[in-house]
């Protein structure tokens, strides 16, 4: 058994940080946002106040430098990329497809497209495979206003992982399942907001706390 702490969307509000570390984690992962639109130092701030392994992909509100500041880091930088740790495989992608606000890390469907096959195809096949991504797959806790706004890149690829953590709307929290693909939106960290992920030892045996601390 493996507990995982799930944040995103800190916007730089890094308040909380100390009291989700109270749930002693195994490690650490953060889908996106990290910054308001910088500094990128904010990332040795956050990765100061974890004490375990963590994981990490930029989202769209952080700068397009913010890659090189978390590869400097104490944080694993997943955009484009995976990684191995007991017997979980993650692949990321960081950033957002394009919004009406022009935030500084948007990608073309195409490049996001082509950063998840660069992720799976170094990516080590285990017990529990899990995809982090900024923003949520199309059709899943995307909804805004009455428009659904997720990637459909992302979405193209859900049934290759056991796990979707996706961040980017605050107002979607929540856990769901779509094509037997467990799919979860912690909320965003700077309200206090987190996901507790406890991944048993059988493929499958995944189970979700959402919590507000």
């Amino acid at each position: 058994m493996m507990d995982v702490l799930l944040l995103a969307d800190l916007h730089g509000q890094l308040g909380k940080l100390e009291s989700f570390m109270t749930l002693q984690p195994d490690f650490v992962i953060i889908a996106g946002d990290l910054t308001q639109f910088g500094p990128c130092d904010m990332v040795n701030k956050v990765t100061s106040l974890i004490d375990v392994p963590c994981f990490a992909v930029p989202g769209n509100c952080d700068p397009c430098d913010i890659c090189d500041a978390l590869e400097h880091s104490d944080c694993v930088n997943l955009h484009g990329a995976a990684f191995s740790l007991g017997n979980i495989s993650m692949a990321g992608v960081g950033g957002s497809n394009p919004t009406p606000f022009g935030t500084p890390f948007e990608l073309k469907e195409e490049e996001i497209d082509r950063l998840i096959k660069e992720a799976t195809a170094h990516m080590d096949r285990n017990v529990h495979n899990v995809l982090i991504s900024h923003v949520p797959p199309h059709g899943v806790f995307d909804l805004a206003g009455e428009n659904h706004v997720g990637s459909t890149s992302v979405r193209n690829h859900i049934k290759e992982f056991d796990l979707v953590c996706c961040a980017h709307m605050h107002e979607n929290k929540g856990v769901t399942e779509v094509d037997g693909v467990k799919i979860v939106n912690p909320g965003p960290a700077s309200e206090g907001n987190c996901a507790l992920i406890h991944f048993g030892d059988e493929p499958k045996q995944i189970e979700i706390e959402l919590l507000t601390l």
